[in-house]
Order: C-alpha cells, then structure tokens, then sequence
C-alpha cells in the first residue's frame, strides 16, 4: 500500500511540475501579454494615475453603490495573498530554483497586473446582488453570463471550492509548526486558537472580514518591510552581486553552493512562476470575488486596485524577501529541506536567531488568521453559487475545521493535490479571461476617454482658473 501510494504521490507531483514549467507558465505569460497589448499597455502607460486613484483616495468616503469600500476590498483580496507565500514562499522559490526564480516572479507581476485588471473589471460588471442583498461576483458570474458557458462557470466554482480545503490546511499547519519551534506551543492549540479567531471574523461575513483586513494588513506590511529593509541596507554591499546572481540565472543554470542544491533554468521558471502566481494570485480570478463588494461607479476604477495589489505584493513584498535572503547569504547556508526558515536566519543574522525566528512566527500567524478568513469567504461564495447560502453556511464549516486538522498535521495525503487543483482552477478563469479580450478593451477604452480624459480636462480648468485668480 505504501508503495502505490508513494507512486500516486509521484505521478501528481510529475503532473503538477510539467503543467507549471510549461502550459501554464506559457498561458499566464502570453495571456498576460496579450491582455497588456489589448488594454494597450495600460498598467505601464497610466501607473501614476493608478497611485493616485488608490493609496492616493485611501482616506475619501464615497457614496457609490456597493456594501464595502474599495480600499476594504483591497486589503481583503490582498489578505489573501500577503503572508506565507510573501514570507515563507519565496525562501522556497529561491531554494528550489535559485536566484533566477526572483526574475520570473517579476515578470509574472508586471504582466500579471493586466490579468487581475481584467479579472477585477469584468467581476464588477457582470456582479450582482443575492437573496441578503449583498453584492457577489466573481468568474463564475462574467463565464457564465459574458460568454454563457455554464458548464465552465461551475467547473471553476466547483475547483475553487475544493482547492480551498487544502490551502487552508498548508497554511494553518505552516503557523502550527512555526509557534511550536519557536514557543513550544502544541500544535493543537494553535489550531484551537486560529479556528476560534478565523470563526469570530467569518462569521460576521464580508462586512467584517474588510474591517478586520483594513486595519491589520497595512501595518502589518509596513512592519514586515520595515525589518527585511533595515537587513537589507545592513548588506548593501552585495546588492550589486545579488541582482547579478537573479538575471544571470534567470537564464543559465546554478550550481550547489554550501546549502543551496543548484537549479536548471526551468526550475527557476517553474518555480518563479508558480510562487509568483501564488503571491498575487493573478489569473485565479480570485480577487474579483472580494473587489466585487466594494462601492464605486465604473469598473475600471475599483479594478486599478488590481494593477496595485500586484505591484505591492509581488513587487515590493516578495523582492524585498527574496533580497534579504539573497543579500544575507541565508539562501546558501539553509538546505531545501528547512527553507521555510530561512528568512528567519536571515533576520536572525542582523538581529539575533530569537528575535528572527519570534518576528517571524508572530507576524505568520497574524497573516495566516486574515488569509484564512478572506480564502473561507471565497470557498463559500462557491458553494452559494453552486448550491445555496445554506451551503455557504456548511462549508465555512468544513474550513474552520480542515484550519485544526492542518494544524496537527492531519490528512497530509491531500496536500499533494494543491498543485494540481490550483491548475484546473487557472485554465478555467484565465481562458474565459482572454476570450473576453474585446469587452476588456472596450471597458479600458470607455474609462479612459470619459472618466480619465474628463478628469485631466477638469483639473487643467481648475489649475488655469488658479492662475488666474493669483495675476
């Protein structure tokens, strides 16, 4: 029996490394290619528009339709993405692929951003309101009724609702070992303690969950990059050699070094992408869901929240943990088998291993308690579509307790199809996405010509008329 089980897990583990090293690492980087050419290279052409229109209206109530704000629907989508992955995955990437798997995690991010545009877009248009009156969208809403195939729409909800299972059973576990190596604590009263704070928040639905997400995500980062910058200034000196060692073997293949197995170039691929998709979840389809609440008053305007997520995400908070592993030399000095740890020893080295390995554990298990909570409301928005708000009830349910078992260490066997569902869940959203390339332009072009064009023509009014009035 262990030895058919030891041959499945193999197959599955061959499968999901050939569908993210080749078709979807193709899909995603053509795809998100030809979604940036369609909108014509919007996230690059109006980058400072996006600034502005997001962190830049932060703080401005608005009376448009919708049940959260958008900046609560930011930092819910993005409380499912900032965590671990940032944290923990990454390290991973880099032990695994190398240096080079940063540069491919960029490239995903800066292509990736015209995918979630156009996911968070579309999520908007075609959302609407269930029987408590509350706004809901996603995929399974622009597949079915942009383009009508019903049967697609269900396939994604169905994969996305099973996915989530063993999502929130890895990341539970990976804050249950990391409190019990760092405080002894047992790793069943984690799991007791994040199934009691993931339900308080939960239950008070997407209302709740936002005021939670606003509140802790943003300073949470700021402290998170606040400690990995201090590194990474503390090394400044390698910054030169580390930005080498990521193009280079972007490209070329590493050898061993110290800890550090050596990568092909297609672990460097496989991996970038993967983890990258991971951290911004473009292509998932995903953060339409949450976006889908926020209030506003044309689709584009709520989806530049996309562009930005991504940029923060990918580009700021993975960077800024890949360099300081790769700066510090911890990617060299930690084998493959604990990576997870290794941005502690790399925190640990400028401010002791204590210090690195509690900091590190402390904000994991902050991060995982709002991701969990922001990854059980989309599970249930899935069973709500696919059955009924009685579902929605049974599998948040199901999550809270698939939290406790991950945390033990419970039905391991069903982790090894992450990989595997998490591809069915992306080539069910991302090509209904590209088949959609018309109505994504027309929205960008419509946005563009009478929101942001009457904008600029405004403010030059207004600045003209200030002239005038100080002559």
């Amino acid at each position: 029996m262990g030895d058919l089980w030891n041959s499945i897990k193999e197959g599955i583990t061959a499968i999901s490394d050939f569908l993210w090293t080749y078709p979807l690492a193709i899909i995603l980087i053509l795809g998100g290619i030809f979604l940036t050419i369609r909108i014509k290279f919007f996230q690059f052409r109006f980058f400072g528009h996006v600034l502005h229109q997001t962190i830049g209206q932060i703080f401005k109530k608005t009376e448009k339709k919708g049940t959260i704000t958008p900046f609560q629907a930011f930092t819910s989508a993005l409380a499912s993405t900032a965590g671990a992955t940032n944290i923990v995955g990454v390290p991973v990437a880099i032990s695994l692929g190398g240096p080079g798997a940063l540069f491919w995690m960029w490239l995903v991010a800066l292509i990736g951003m015209a995918t979630k545009y156009s996911e968070i877009l579309l999520g908007m248009k075609y959302r609407e309101k269930n029987d408590k009156n509350i706004w809901v969208g996603g995929p399974q809403y622009y597949i079915k009724k942009a383009l009508g195939w019903k049967w697609v729409s269900t396939a994604f909800a169905f994969f996305l609702m099973i996915e989530l299972i063993p999502s929130t059973m890895v990341q539970s576990n990976s804050i249950a070992t990391q409190t019990e190596g760092a405080f002894g604590w047992p790793v069943e009263i984690t799991g007791i303690v994040m199934c009691a704070a993931i339900a308080i928040v939960v239950f008070g639905g997407i209302k709740r969950i936002a005021k939670v997400t606003d509140k802790m995500v943003p300073g949470m980062v700021l402290i998170y990059l606040a400690v990995c910058l201090y590194v990474i200034f503390a090394n400044i000196d390698q910054i030169p050699n580390v930005f080498g060692l990521i193009f280079t073997h972007a490209f070329t293949p590493i050898s061993a070094t110290g800890g550090f197995a050596g990568a092909a170039v297609a672990q460097a691929l496989r991996w970038g992408i993967a983890r990258g998709l991971y951290s911004n979840e473009a292509g998932l389809g995903t953060a339409s869901i949450a976006h889908a609440a926020a209030k506003t008053d044309h689709p584009s305007r709520q989806a530049l929240w996309g562009i930005f997520s991504v940029f923060v995400d990918t580009i700021v908070i993975c960077t800024v943990s890949g360099l300081t592993v790769l700066v510090t030399g911890a990617w060299q000095e930690v084998g493959g088998s604990d990576a997870s740890n290794m941005i502690n020893v790399a925190i640990g080295s400028e401010f002791g291993d204590a210090f690195g390995g509690s900091f590190i554990t402390v904000f994991l298990l902050f991060f995982v308690i709002t991701t969990i909570g922001v990854l059980v409301f989309y599970g249930e928005k899935q069973a709500e579509y696919l059955f009924s708000l009685r579902a929605a009830k049974i599998m948040r349910i199901v999550y809270i307790v698939a939290v406790f078992v991950g945390a033990i260490g419970g039905l391991q066997f069903v982790w090894q199809f992450l990989d595997l569902i998490l591809a069915f869940v992306l080539l069910t959203n991302i090509i209904p996405l590209l088949f959609l390339h018309k109505e994504i332009a027309a929205l960008t072009d419509d946005y563009v010509n009478r929101v942001y064009k009457k904008r600029t023509k405004k403010r030059k009014v207004e600045l003209f008329q200030e002239e005038e009035d100080a002559s």
